[in-house]
């Protein structure tokens, strides 16, 4: 028989395909999208831009944007002034305020000249912005021979405070107020609306704190009556505490006649004076003369309050709670139920049926 033997197979590399070349596309190819132009501008343009947006939307918004806003919105010089304006609805804003304005006074690093808080301030946030220091920015090794002249040079940086703006801020006490600007000798305006809790004490630390005060502000809600309100204790606190004011705003104070006098002879050098919606004070006769001659912009009590920024409505009675009533519930203290009451205002600031009073022993 014939052996018949089994076919060696022998493993064989497949053969290579050959490669064909991708089809060379007749469309150019697709350049990426060119830079937003804003990108482009010099810094110190885009810096200015970004201020006008104020603190909040800057924090929350801008410095999002884009890396090269980052950059900008992180540079100290860009919260030399801090304006935290809002509407006050604080308990509908998804961000916590107080915080914010930690936050940005932090990033000025002691370079702080302006600042305007409005309905969130507090005494602890007060407090923080009074005692910012600069160390953190210094070097972590200085020497001891360096020591005095790098702590001289963190109390000057962190007192530049030129410009303070409290409204609203029924948080801060006068105490608070009265402590931090010890800490801002170089203050030059001090602004206040509505601050119920700041004294004429307070007022007179203030001034004798505050040497170089140009201007400032103690405005508060206007009203007529009653007129056993009326005082002269925050005129006379300015008067003998702030010599070197120029401009001086007291929208809606209680004072009088006698008030306004002893401002006029403590602030020579006053400018201006805003006492709208002061129904106190009789600018009539020789007062109301010295006034025209002494100040060059005078805003009188019942002058327009169309460009006042705050709500200017005239209150007309107060409750004993602290709350304030309309003129529609002061019917029952009517003039004409007493025969015998002398009108104590001129009869071109307020007819007899516009007076009106708690008591009638009090005239």
């Amino acid at each position: 028989m014939i052996a018949v033997g089994r076919k060696k197979f022998q493993l064989r590399r497949p053969k290579s395909k050959k490669k064909i070349p991708p089809e060379v596309s007749s469309s150019p190819a697709t350049e990426p999208p060119p830079p937003p132009p804003w990108i482009e501008l010099p810094r110190d343009v885009t810096a200015n831009i970004l201020h006008r947006l104020g603190a909040i939307e800057i924090l929350e918004s801008a410095e999002k944007v884009c890396t090269t806003w980052r950059r900008v919105c992180q540079d100290p010089t860009m919260w030399r002034i801090i304006d935290m304006k809002n509407l006050g609805d604080l308990h509908d804003m998804p961000y916590d305020l107080s915080i914010m304005c930690r936050h940005a006074v932090d990033r000025c690093q002691g370079q702080l000249i302006d600042i305007n808080i409005e309905y969130f301030g507090t005494d602890e946030l007060l407090r923080h912005i009074s005692q910012r220091h600069t160390l953190r920015i210094l070097p972590d090794r200085v020497s001891m021979n360096d020591l005095s002249s790098v702590v001289l040079h963190c109390f000057n940086r962190s007192n530049n405070l030129r410009r303070l703006r409290l409204a609203c801020c029924y948080s801060i006490s006068g105490k608070a107020l009265r402590e931090a600007v010890k800490n801002f000798p170089q203050l030059e305006e001090l602004h206040l609306f509505f601050m119920s809790e700041i004294s004429a004490g307070d007022i007179e630390s203030i001034g004798t704190s505050c040497p170089m005060l140009k201007s400032f502000t103690f405005n508060d809600r206007g009203y007529k009556f009653p007129l056993i309100e009326c005082d002269n204790e925050y005129a006379l606190a300015v008067a003998k505490n702030m010599p070197n004011l120029l401009h001086l705003r007291l929208f809606g104070n209680k004072l009088m006649n006698e008030g306004l006098e002893a401002i006029l002879n403590g602030c020579p050098h006053l400018e201006s004076l805003d006492i709208r919606q002061c129904f106190s004070v009789n600018l009539v006769g020789d007062l109301g003369k010295r006034c025209a001659e002494q100040i060059k912009n005078l805003r009188r009590p019942c002058d327009s309050t169309d460009d006042y920024e705050w709500d200017a409505e005239i209150y007309d009675c107060e409750s004993f709670d602290g709350n304030y009533c309309s003129s529609g519930y002061s019917d029952i203290y009517s003039i004409g139920d007493y025969d015998d009451y002398t009108n104590p205002f001129g009869s071109e600031y307020f007819s007899d049926n516009e007076v009106w009073f708690f008591d009638h022993d009090y005239f």
